[in-house]
């Protein structure tokens, strides 16, 4: 926990990290607020049609614990991988807390993912039982024969051949269950990193990672948990973004978190599930805050009572930070952290740590720097990787079956992040962009968000990206995607416009070049354009000739 003070100065001077010798997130998020008060609201689930449902922390306990002794009668064991394929809602966090208290190894996996996708997870996971609905199903179906670890599934709707019902765990008697006597390092969850090259990578995390989460979910919640605080996030739980910035700290701290059902981002539907919930609390990553621009006024239209939002996941930006802020009557504060070591810069509007354009400062418990490639911290105003020096108990215990990847993610104590950034003489770190995400045009190194940001800004522009075009004459030239808002038609007036308003609000190097219009972008399931895909289109364009140079000229 945080201690209240008033400067962020005092504030990191007075943090120390107490992680105790046992811990078990199972137990910490349910069973011990059921012993002080079991009729402390810990979910909610908002539907659409109404009739909203709450879940009191005693029944989430008493479930949770059915649950896992239902797992252990059919055979999963502690150290077991337990794959969790699911949508927001009450199964998913029960799954989740029973997965931890049988000592198991959670695997948050996305219903977005393909076929191929669940099955190289499942398989290098080694996973022996699968949590899922009927859509979920239906894909793990194709592939089930070549998943020989996988024991059971087990289904929270309808039935199907040699699948278990969800209810028939959760209602297992369990009136001698004892959780898993577990430390702070055992292994607690497996989330696979999207990852620009190669195939994912599995970053293991002990169950000391959630109190790793605490100082800077708390941070950027101004002193969460205050009275009638209630989380909501759209980011699927199946993303470290929804399961560690959200769900999981909430319930540590006694905070209901609202649920909602998966489907299509609405920004409409949104704003109905913060008045309607009366969220006071959010995480909304960057993307879903660009798609939300769409609706104008909204507190015209919605009864908001928000006190703080988080945002995270990419790079927000000065343009977006600054409609959004409007938007909502308060301050966005941007965040940064990755799968294997998360919220590890934070802004914080309450204690003054704010500076559009910048992810804030490191968040107290934490050692972030700028570093050199090798190892060394550099000074305030130059452009190197973001690192987190260890040990830190936010920070994975390893990539899963993979010690190369493990030992090459860090450069001595540091771990690298594959970021580039920049601090100022203040500590702000500004993102630049990843590694091989960095244009490089006519001698310049461009970093896309800026330009993205940029582009975010203009009145026709719903969601952008920036990526590097290679180039016979520049190296590379920028080139952006532009998905428009709804009313918008793209032509070379609107295309032209699109270029002046970059070039007079940044600069005459980094304006785009080229400019296509999409539908939609690329993106992963947290909600990341997905750049490589982009790239590779740009690429397979370029063809460079003469007429090629002269025309870049």
């Amino acid at each position: 926990m945080l201690p209240i003070r008033d400067t962020y100065e005092q504030l990191c001077r007075d943090f120390r990290w107490n992680v105790p010798e046992k811990f078990n997130i199972g137990v910490a998020v349910s069973d011990d607020w059921a012993v002080r008060d079991s009729d402390r609201i810990c979910l909610q689930h908002f539907n659409p049609g109404g009739q909203h449902l709450s879940l009191t922390y005693g029944a989430f306990a008493a479930r949770s614990s059915s649950f896992a002794q239902g797992l252990l009668d059919r055979g999963v064991m502690p150290a077991d991988r337990v794959a969790i394929l699911l949508p927001q809602g009450f199964e998913t966090a029960i799954a989740h807390a029973g997965i931890y208290k049988l000592g198991g190894i959670a695997l948050p996996l996305a219903l977005l993912f393909g076929v191929e996708a669940l099955e190289y997870r499942l398989r290098d996971a080694g996973a022996s039982a699968l949590v899922t609905n009927r859509y979920g199903h239906e894909k793990v179906a194709e592939i089930r024969s070549r998943l020989p670890d996988l024991k059971c599934i087990v289904l929270t709707d309808g039935d199907a051949p040699g699948a278990i019902p969800f209810e028939e765990l959760a209602n297992t008697p369990a009136l001698s269950f004892k959780p898993a006597d577990t430390t702070p390092d055992d292994p607690a969850m497996m989330i696979y990193t999207s990852g620009t090259t190669g195939p994912p990578k599995g970053a293991l995390h002990g169950h000391r990672v959630l109190l790793g989460h605490v100082p800077g979910f708390q941070f950027h919640h101004a002193f969460l948990p205050q009275s009638g605080d209630r989380m909501w996030t759209p980011a699927d739980w199946a993303w470290a973004g929804g399961l560690l910035n959200a769900l999981l700290p909430s319930l540590l701290l006694g905070v209901p978190v609202v649920s909602s059902p998966g489907q299509k981002f609405d920004p409409h539907m949104a704003f109905r599930i913060l008045e309607e919930m009366d969220v006071r609390n959010a995480f909304i990553p960057p993307t879903a805050l660009r798609l939300m621009k769409s609706v104008e006024n909204p507190r015209s239209l919605y009864r908001l009572n928000l006190r703080t939002i988080g945002s995270a996941g990419e790079a927000l930006g000065r343009e977006t930070w600054e409609q959004a802020s409007t938007a909502f009557g308060i301050p966005v504060n941007e965040f940064y952290g990755q799968t294997e070591c998360n919220i590890v810069l934070s802004s914080a509007a309450n204690l003054g740590v704010l500076k559009p354009g910048s992810m804030g400062k490191a968040a107290p418990g934490h050692e972030v720097a700028i570093i050199d490639g090798e190892g060394r911290a550099l000074p305030a105003g130059t452009v190197g990787q973001v690192a987190v020096r260890r040990p830190d108990p936010v920070m994975f215990l390893g990539y899963w079956k993979n010690e190369a990847a493990t030992a090459a993610k860090f450069i001595g104590d540091w771990m690298t992040t594959g970021d580039q950034g920049v601090q100022d003489e203040e500590g702000y770190v500004t993102f630049f962009g990843r590694d091989d995400d960095v244009i490089t045009s006519s001698g310049y190194r461009i970093g896309p968000g800026e330009i993205e940001d940029c582009l975010a800004g203009h009145p026709a522009v719903q969601l952008a990206a920036a990526i590097g075009k290679p180039d016979p004459v520049r190296t590379e030239i920028v080139k952006a995607y532009i998905v428009l808002k709804p009313g918008h038609k793209a032509d070379p007036a609107l295309e032209t416009d699109i270029r002046n308003w970059v070039k007079t609000r940044l600069s005459m190097h980094e304006y785009p070049r080229e400019i296509e219009f999409l539908d939609s972008l690329p993106l992963t399931t947290s909600g990341k354009v997905i750049r490589r895909i982009l790239r590779d289109r740009a690429m397979a364009d370029a063809v460079p000739t003469a007429t090629d140079a002269a025309r870049a000229i």
